[in-house]
């Protein structure tokens, strides 16, 4: 069974499956989940819970000792089988085939795991669980998103405020969910149920953004010129070392290049992104950016990151942060204006 977050709770009230999976890198959506879920069992008399975390050492015959073992102090138990790599190896593998073939008895297990690339989704421990338990994919809200979803959450406060407000509130977490659920906390202390007017939001609203390089990655490829100057301006702020924001723009660009390079022998484009491995929603990504960036500007990008690299190691004279700047801001502004038009 397939289900949404936000469809967990009505599932809940009728009571609780014998496994869960909880897939994705969505960290406020994980803690939801993984609350209702506890809660539910708490609630139900389940007096013991165990947690379990896939590491190098991790012994998988664990499960199979847990589902034979008499429990000293519950009649029923919850489970909890952490994998943070997303790769659980030929031990796990049929682990936890075994386990979605047969459910551990007198157990609830919840499995956690982070997005999977392709290959892992059409794996047999993934198709297994996937088709036997209630799967529950925890997806990050885009940009576009954001404001429906802050004021969806401002709703269950019995408040509102403007369409104008929350995008601001959604510019100021930058993508953040966690950030933006104290946010809409906050004001639910503050303020009584009804509409916030805009101003009073935007005092007691901090910036709060976690700035990363990979945000300004991927607004640099998708040609948002506003938010790549808002997360440069971030990062700076912050304090983040030159240093650190250059490899994630390698990371970005490195296979658009390749990507370039094979369709200029004629390659299929979904095949050259395989190849280069760019998954899943990065394809859209990568699809709109060598659209617009010629296979010349990504090179010559590459190369100026590489004296920027020198640069902020002091083998260059220059500001490596000025020139991040320029490099990003040009990047995401090529095509821009032809698409104004």
């Amino acid at each position: 069974m397939n289900l949404a977050p936000q469809q967990l709770s009505q599932h809940l009230s009728s009571g609780l499956k014998p496994l869960y999976v909880l897939t994705g890198d969505e960290p406020l959506s994980q803690r939801e989940c993984l609350d209702a879920i506890r809660a539910k069992a708490c609630e139900l008399g389940f007096d013991e819970r165990t947690s379990l975390t896939s590491d190098r050492y991790f012994n998988w015959g664990q499960i199979a000792e847990f589902g034979q073992a008499m429990s000293l102090f519950a009649s029923q138990r919850l489970l909890e089988i952490n994998i943070p790599t997303g790769k659980p190896g030929l031990d796990g593998s049929k682990a936890l085939q075994a386990l979605a073939a047969e459910a551990l008895p007198d157990t609830v297990t919840v499995v956690i795991l982070p997005a999977v690339d392709w290959r892992d989704a059409k794996s047999a421990w993934y198709t297994a669980l996937q088709q036997n338990s209630v799967f529950i994919e925890l997806r990050e809200v885009g940009p576009a998103q954001l404001p429906p979803w802050i004021a969806t959450r401002l709703a269950l406060q019995k408040q509102s405020t403007d369409a104008e407000t929350l995008t601001f509130m959604a510019n100021q977490v930058e993508g953040n969910l966690l950030a933006a659920h104290q946010e809409i906390q906050k004001l639910g202390l503050l303020f009584p149920a009804g509409v916030i007017a805009g101003d009073d939001v935007r005092a007691a609203v901090l910036n709060v953004s976690r700035f990363d390089a990979v945000q300004l990655g991927e607004a640099v490829l998708a040609g948002d010129v506003d938010r790549t100057v808002r997360i440069l301006d971030g990062l700076k702020d912050e304090g983040a070392q030159a240093v650190a924001v250059m490899n994630p723009l390698i990371w970005a660009i490195t296979p658009l290049v390749k990507i370039k390079q094979a369709e200029a022998r004629g390659e299929n484009l979904n095949s050259a992104m395989v190849q280069a491995k760019v998954f899943g929603p990065k394809q859209a990504l990568a699809k709109q950016a060598v659209g617009r960036l010629s296979l010349k500007q990504l090179q010559a990008a590459l190369l100026k990151l590489a004296d920027i690299d020198k640069t902020a190691k002091g083998m260059m004279q220059g500001d490596a942060w000025l020139e991040i700047s320029r490099l990003c801001f040009g990047l995401a502004r090529v095509g821009t204006r032809a698409r104004s038009r």
